[in-house]
C-alpha cells in the first residue's frame, strides 16, 4: 500500500505540472489575444501579432486537454464534483473558447474592416475569459466549493453562480489575467519589431508589476482566510471516501504548513524572484529571459497554493468533512500506476515537440512577411 500512497503523491505532483503548463503555453496564447487590439493599431499591426503565436497556438492546447484528462483519470470524484456543481461556470468557459479557433482561422478571409474588428473582440474575450475563470476557480478552491455528498457519494452543489466571482476569486482571477498578459507580452517581444515590440514590452512591464502587488495582496488576505484542517480520517494508505473523515475550518488555517516547514517560503519567494528578474529582463528588452522567469513566477503562484492546500484538492465550504482530499479522491492503485507508464512516455514527447516547434519557427515576423505568406492568417 506504500506503492499507492506514493503514486497519489506523484500524481498531485503531476497535476500541478500540468496546471503549470496550462498556464503558461495556453496563457500565454490568450495574453496575445488580450492585448492584440492595444498593441496593434491597425490591420497590419495585428496581422503582425497574431502570426506570432499562429504556428503554436493551436499546439499549446494540448495542455488544456491533458490537464483536463488528468483530473478526469487520476482525481475522478475531483473531476465528476466539480464539473457538475460548477457547470455553469464550464459552459462559460466553453463558449469563450469555442470562438477563439474561428477568430483565428476566419479573420483574415475578408478584407472588411468591421469583420476583422468583430473577430478580433472575439481574440479578446477568448483570451480574458478564461485566464479571468482559472484564476477565480484558484481562488474559490483557497475559499471552498459549496458542495457535499449523501451516502451514495452523490454531490450536490449548494453556491450560486454569482458568488464564484466573490472579491477575492476576482483578485486571484485578475492575478491570472496579469500573468499571461505579462508572457504574452514577452512572446510579441520575441517575435516582432517596432512599434509591436515597443508596445508589448510596456504592456509585459506593467502587467508584470500588477501580477507582484496582486500577489503579495493576495498572501496577506490568506492569512486571515478561512483555511481547512484535516483532524481525523483513515491511514493515507487505505481506500477511503470523504465520508470517513473530520475536517474544521479555522482562520489562517492555510498558513499551518508554512509554520510547520518553514523551508516551504522558498516557494512564494520564487514568484518574486521570477517576476522580479523577469520586469528586469523585459525592461531591458531581453524577451527570452524575461519569458523563462514568467515561468518561474507561474511556479511560484501555483506552487505556494499547493503548499498552502495540501492535502486538500477541492475542500467543501458547506460541510468541510466531505472535502476531498489528494487521500479520498484517487483513482485505483492499478489506474495511477498505468497512467504514470503512460506518462513517462509520452509527457517528454510532447515537450521535445514543442521545443522543436519553437526552435524551427523562431525568428521576427513583419508586415511584410505576413503580406508575402499565404499561408499567414
Amino acid at each position: 500500500m506504500e506503492i499507492y500512497l506514493a503514486l497519489k503523491l506523484i500524481w498531485w505532483l503531476l497535476l500541478g505540472v500540468l496546471l503549470i503548463g496550462l498556464a503558461v503555453m495556453v496563457g500565454m496564447d490568450m495574453g496575445v489575444g488580450t492585448i492584440l487590439r492595444f498593441v496593434g493599431r491597425n490591420d497590419d499591426e495585428r496581422r503582425v501579432a497574431i502570426n506570432v503565436i499562429a504556428p503554436h497556438w493551436d499546439g499549446n492546447q494540448v495542455w488544456f486537454i491533458l490537464g483536463g484528462g488528468a483530473i478526469f483519470a487520476a482525481w475522478p470524484l475531483v473531476y465528476a464534483t466539480a464539473f457538475s456543481g460548477l457547470y455553469v461556470v464550464m459552459l462559460v468557459l466553453l463558449w469563450s473558447m469555442i470562438v477563439r479557433p474561428l477568430a483565428f482561422e476566419y479573420r483574415s478571409k475578408r478584407p472588411s474592416w468591421k469583420w476583422r474588428n468583430g473577430w478580433d473582440w472575439c481574440l479578446f474575450v477568448s483570451g480574458f475569459v478564461p485566464m479571468l475563470v482559472f484564476g477565480a476557480a484558484i481562488g474559490n478552491m483557497l475559499q471552498g466549493v459549496p458542495f457535499h455528498f449523501d451516502w451514495r457519494l452523490t454531490s450536490y452543489y449548494t453556491g450560486s453562480f454569482i458568488w464564484l466571482f466573490n472579491p477575492f476569486a476576482i483578485l486571484c482571477g485578475a492575478l491570472s489575467v496579469a500573468m499571461s498578459i505579462y508572457m504574452g507580452g514577452a512572446i510579441l517581444m520575441n517575435g516582432s519589431e517596432d512599434p509591436v515590440h515597443g508596445r508589448a514590452r510596456r504592456l509585459a512591464l506593467v502587467a508584470g508589476i500588477v501580477a507582484l502587488v496582486l500577489f503579495t495582496i493576495g498572501g496577506i488576505w490568506v492569512q486571515w482566510l478561512d483555511g481547512y484542517v484535516l483532524v481525523r480520517g483513515p491511514d493515507p494508505t487505505a481506500a477511503q471516501t470523504p465520508l470517513h473523515q473530520t475536517i474544521e475550518r479555522a482562520a489562517g488555517a492555510w498558513m499551518s504548513n508554512y509554520r510547520a516547514y518553514p523551508v516551504l517560503w522558498i516557494v512564494p519567494a520564487i514568484t518574486y524572484v521570477g517576476m522580479l528578474l523577469g520586469i528586469g529582463a523585459v525592461s531591458r528588452g531581453r524577451s527570452t529571459w524575461g519569458w523563462w522567469f514568467g515561468v518561474l513566477g507561474w511556479i511560484g503562484i501555483l506552487g505556494t497554493v499547493a503548499a498552502a492546500m495540501f492535502p486538500f484538492l477541492m475542500p467543501s465550504s458547506s460541510n468541510p468533512s466531505h472535502s476531498l482530499t489528494v487521500w479520498n479522491s484517487g483513482s485505483s492503485l492499478r489506474t495511477l500506476a498505468w497512467m504514470l507508464g503512460f506518462t513517462v512516455v509520452f509527457m517528454p514527447l510532447i515537450l521535445w515537440y514543442t521545443s522543436w516547434a519553437f526552435w524551427v519557427m523562431r525568428g521576427k515576423v513583419t508586415p511584410h512577411t505576413v503580406k508575402q505568406s499565404e499561408h499567414a492568417l
